[in-house]
């Protein structure tokens, strides 16, 4: 039989999957610790959920370390504020176990109800660029959005707060971009207005991505 791959004789493969900061291992850990109680697959699935987050929320703030022959880094102070947005342990957990000893588990829909709450998640930004009516639109897209997704069987409680956020950010992005905007062009215009609008419809985009990645992997776990 062959020996152990010798890693440095293949240094294409060092840096496929670089290790988890101290930080993150830890927090896991702690979560891991405090669900305890939770089916054994229900809670890998929350921790699968939890490393997608933290990597996703990581992902654009990779430094160069020169200790690390080239690999990527971490800041210990970025590290921090992902976690933190992210919750802590014991409010990660109490919320696992709430769900779990009060309420049915996270169940697989049908990919065309998931993709209509998707849909209406991220369609308000784009509506609010109709003139005259866009506005109201938008409103009743949000709302319909918000009530598919807490009626939605797919995603815990956590997941859906957290979209609910994403979904409505644009009520405070939109007025604070428009108003930078307007300050840096000496007033505020029809392109200010748009440029507002679309780059406010990035947290959206992300929150209705994230569901769509929980959904799928959910459907794909079902017998």
């Amino acid at each position: 039989m062959p020996g152990p791959v010798n890693v440095s004789s293949h240094p294409e493969r060092r840096y496929e999957q670089p290790p988890q900061p101290p930080l993150v291992r830890t927090f896991l850990a702690s979560v891991e610790r405090r669900t305890a109680a939770l089916p054994a697959a229900w809670r890998e699935e929350l921790l699968e959920d939890l490393r997608e987050e933290i990597a996703a929320a990581l992902a654009d703030d990779r430094t160069e370390d020169p200790a690390a022959d080239g690999g990527p880094a971490i800041s210990e102070e970025r590290v921090r504020r992902a976690l933190d947005w992210i919750g802590t342990p014991e409010e990660i957990a109490a919320d696992a176990l709430a769900e779990e000893s009060g309420s049915i588990p996270p169940e697989p829909e049908n990919p065309g109800g998931t993709w209509l709450t998707l849909g209406l998640a991220v369609l308000p930004v784009p509506l609010c660029l109709i003139p005259g009516v866009g506005i109201p639109l938008g409103l009743v897209a949000a709302f319909g959005a918000l009530v598919r997704l807490w009626r939605s069987a797919p995603w815990a409680r956590r997941e859906k707060r957290q979209a609910t956020l994403f979904v409505l950010s644009p009520l405070v992005t939109v007025p604070v971009l428009a108003a930078a905007l307007s300050l840096a062009f000496d007033g505020i215009s029809a392109p200010a207005f748009v440029a507002s609008l679309l780059i406010a419809l990035a947290l959206p985009v992300v929150g209705a991505i994230r569901l769509a990645r929980s959904a799928a992997r959910l459907r794909e776990q079902a017998p």
